[in-house]
């Protein structure tokens, strides 16, 4: 999160422009006193990914030492989630994401380009009423829409994808895995055999804080052995703040990745804004 710094001036007789920054910073906390509790709440709910909870995250992927010139790779992923509610038992969760790509050169005539990459979309069917283990499961859909060929893999995918986390207290552990295989696509681009896993722990405070933990972990498995994971360790923090009456989940972290490619990202720093619609 960025710092506001203020202009400096004069004050008039009488007045301290800090007590008058501290005044204001007061009253715009009063409102959210009563709000506190319910955000707590919801800053946990807001990290299970088949909660019954419209959501809009915005991640921004800021990926450092990228190709052959060490470069930077940036990622805005627009991942919208939106539950159904089938029936009074199940509902299906959709998770979309929408990568908007700034790719550095990897090769020559590969990169420096920016654009849409590769679309995925997630449907996971999960208990309307869920016991102490929360899951859901489903397809996982690759499509190639990437507007570049430095930015998509040109391949149609599909594959299952499966959650599970447990709630205890303040502290939420899960993991999320899927697997896409391609069916359909170019024939001088590569087979799709790709999995992804992230687990996630995150503990939250009261006044709607976190820490988290949630690496992306993925293997591909067409790949020479010593080019196939990349395996990044890391943490960061999170807080639910309010635009308004609407709430957003914030977060900052930074992952090291001690397993990767050549010439992949040694390490990532991930910005999060989320928007929060509850029922």
């Amino acid at each position: 999160m960025r710092e506001r710094r203020l202009a400096g001036g004069r004050s008039t007789p009488g007045t301290s422009p800090r007590v008058g920054v501290v005044f204001l910073l007061l009253m715009a906390c009063l409102p959210g006193l009563g709000q506190a509790q319910d955000d707590t709440q919801l800053a946990q709910k807001s990290q299970n990914p088949v909660a019954d909870l419209i959501s809009v995250p915005l991640e921004n992927d800021l990926n450092f030492g990228v190709g052959p010139r060490k470069d930077l790779q940036y990622i805005l992923q627009a991942q919208p989630v939106i539950p159904f509610r089938l029936n009074g038992d199940w509902n299906l969760i959709s998770r979309t994401i929408l990568p908007l790509i700034h790719q550095p050169e990897l090769a020559p005539g590969f990169g420096d380009v920016s654009g849409l990459g590769d679309i995925v979309e997630s449907l996971f069917l999960s208990p309307a009423k869920p016991g102490k283990v929360i899951w859901g499961v489903g397809p996982v859909l690759q499509f190639p829409t990437a507007t570049n060929d430095a930015l998509g893999q040109r391949q149609w995918g599909a594959g299952p994808t499966a959650v599970a986390l447990t709630i205890r207290g303040p502290w939420l552990l899960g993991a999320l895995v899927n697997n896409v295989w391609s069916f359909a696509g170019r024939g001088d681009r590569a087979d799709l055999n790709q999995m992804l896993i992230q687990y996630f722990v995150t503990y939250t405070f009261p006044g709607a804080w976190s820490v988290e933990s949630a690496p992306v972990i993925t293997a591909d498995w067409k790949a020479d052995r010593d080019n196939r994971w990349t395996v990044p360790l890391g943490a960061g923090v999170g807080k639910i703040v309010r635009l308004g009456k609407l709430p957003l989940g914030t977060s900052v972290d930074a992952y090291y990745n001690v397993v990767r490619p050549d010439h992949a990202a040694k390490w990532q720093l991930r910005i999060r804004i989320q928007l929060l619609f509850p029922r």
